[in-house]
């Protein structure tokens, strides 16, 4: 270029066809072992969603496809979403953190509205027409993520460990939600949000001793909401099916025995995928969402279900890489936020089928129905590939 003049056109577009053919082109940039994973346990998914509302909609005289179709939809508009995060550079959503935070407190205010409606004893829906709802809760997750690593990413930034001030900021930042979250009440989201605080506070620097003290602090307080009675009657009872899997097998343990019995009937290659007899027979609750691995167990075996495991291995393991390899503080915590909230609600969902975990029915990330949960996810895909995407070549 010469002095004092303005690159050409054609200069342009000779710089923009080396990006996409060259070294830079954001296909090469792009993550595609990520994607692979991502897309393979969403046709799982589908797959197991299907199976496990198929027989239920042919009982009930209805379109048996009634439920593939919606979570298609919801597939459809998690990409969508997913893509725009995706191309939006990351670094500018900073800017924008406050405003995201505020839009989910909202959201999060509005369902303990009258708007809001009750399932399965947590009032965290808002209903939409056609058929179709959202839970602001899954949403508030990407907010966390986003506010928290702002937060955090500027003193880093300033060349300084964070101080008790900018700790207790943040922890207040994320005590709002979580305290709108139990009032619905939804213990589930609110532990899933406990692990993304204590993982981007570990990631950006805190002390030991606060990190000490904030588990020590988890643990007294759910202790006390356990005996207090703050917790609601079936969240009570879930716990004490979780210590005694006997106790009221016909009640509210049973939907633990189901699940176990529904695992372990698969063997090791399964019964056939649209072939579980426990799952043809419906004798699991909520089995498309929170209890979806169950109809792995059965009908794909260990096998299956060690594969679905593996795949969310990888989709961790190349979360953990992108945090490694990013240029500044703000990409590496929204990286390790999203890790963390992919690695204990997927530890959670499984444990729970298993029976080495309450029940708290948080769904199984990227497999479990649910529009509002695939949505959230697919954004935090989106994040993830929007840091890998715009670090420096090394």
């Amino acid at each position: 270029m010469t002095a004092g003049y303005p690159i050409s056109v054609g200069s342009r577009r000779r710089r923009t066809t080396a990006f996409v053919r060259g070294r830079d082109s954001w296909l090469r940039r792009v993550d595609w072992v990520l994607l692979a994973a991502t897309a393979a346990l969403i046709v799982l998914g589908t797959l197991l969603v299907y199976s496990a509302t198929r027989q239920k909609m042919i009982d009930a005289g209805v379109d048996p496809q009634s439920y593939l179709k919606k979570h298609l939809l919801n597939i459809g508009i998690g990409i969508a979403l997913g893509v725009m995060t995706a191309l939006f550079d990351y670094r500018a959503l900073r800017a924008y953190a406050p405003i995201v935070y505020v839009g989910s407190l909202l959201g999060l205010v509005l369902v303990l509205s009258p708007l809001g409606s009750t399932v399965n004893g947590a009032q965290a829906w808002i209903q939409l027409p056609a058929g179709f709802s959202i839970q602001p809760s899954e949403l508030a997750k990407v907010a966390l993520v986003v506010s928290l690593a702002m937060l955090l990413a500027e003193r880093k930034d300033a060349e300084r460990e964070p101080g008790n001030f900018d700790i207790v900021l943040a922890l207040v930042v994320a005590a709002v939600p979580m305290a709108l979250i139990m009032l619905q009440p939804d213990l589930g989201t609110t532990a899933v949000m406990a692990a993304i605080v204590l993982g981007v506070l570990a990631v950006a620097g805190v002390s030991t001793r606060w990190m000490v003290g904030l588990v020590a602090a988890g643990v007294v307080a759910a202790t006390v909401a356990v005996r207090s009675g703050f917790l609601s009657t079936y969240q009570v009872d879930r716990l004490a099916a979780f210590a005694n899997p006997q106790l009221d097998p016909q009640g509210f343990g049973y939907n633990v025995n189901q699940s176990l019995i529904t695992v372990g009937s698969g063997g090791l290659t399964g019964q056939g995928l649209f072939h579980g007899s426990q799952t043809n027979g419906l004798f699991v609750p909520e089995q498309q969402t929170d209890f979806v691995f169950t109809v792995a167990g059965e009908e794909l075996g260990f096998i299956g279900s060690a594969l679905i495991v593996l795949l969310v291995g990888l989709v961790l393991w190349r979360g953990l890489r992108i945090a490694a390899r990013a240029d500044d503080m703000f990409g590496r915590l929204v990286a390790v936020g999203i890790v963390c909230w992919f690695t204990f609600q997927a530890f959670e969902n499984i444990g729970m089928t298993l029976g080495i975990m309450p029940v708290t029915g948080v769904p199984l990330p990227l497999i479990s129905y649910g529009g509002s949960s695939m949505f959230a996810n697919l954004m935090a895909i989106g994040l993830l590939e929007n840091v890998h995407l715009r670090r420096s070549l090394r």
